[in-house]
């Protein structure tokens, strides 16, 4: 294994999904970058729809917004952790989010770490998504 570069792995011996590895590596020297929990809010904090497909892609836009504060990018999230709210329709929500995380995924060279989870409400009334993420960036 290259320790100079960040790694995502999908060793052998565990299901080999296309939509996510199973571990990551970062090297010394790297920064690692921690996004907050995000939901499909805007600028002052409102909910833009009580959908699951418009919150799920404006909590990735949040999130995105986040990582280009810092100079990073979609691609260098090495995991994500999605919680939803029981009952949500998982379909929508993923089709508004996996073309761009699966884009993601192809510049990055392999999928990253998920953990999904349903939970019973979110600390944003209304919310029905919340995402969060860990970013690595090598120096340049």
């Amino acid at each position: 294994m290259d320790i100079t570069k960040i790694t995502l792995l999908r060793p052998a011996g565990l299901v080999n999904s296309p939509a996510f590895s199973h571990v990551a590596v970062v090297p010394a020297g790297a920064a690692t970058i921690y996004v907050g929990g995000q939901n499909g809010v805007d600028a002052d904090g409102k909910l833009v729809s009580d959908g699951v497909a418009e919150q799920s892609a404006r909590a990735l836009d949040n999130a995105e917004a986040a990582l280009a504060a810092v100079g990073a990018k979609l691609s260098d999230v090495i995991q994500w952790n999605v919680l939803f709210v029981e009952g949500v329709d998982l379909q929508a929500a993923y089709g508004a989010i996996g073309p761009r995380l699966g884009a993601a995924a192809a510049e990055a060279g392999n999928p990253p770490l998920v953990t999904g989870a349903r939970v019973a409400a979110l600390g944003v009334p209304g919310a029905l998504i919340e995402v969060s993420a860990v970013a690595a960036v090598l120096p340049s």
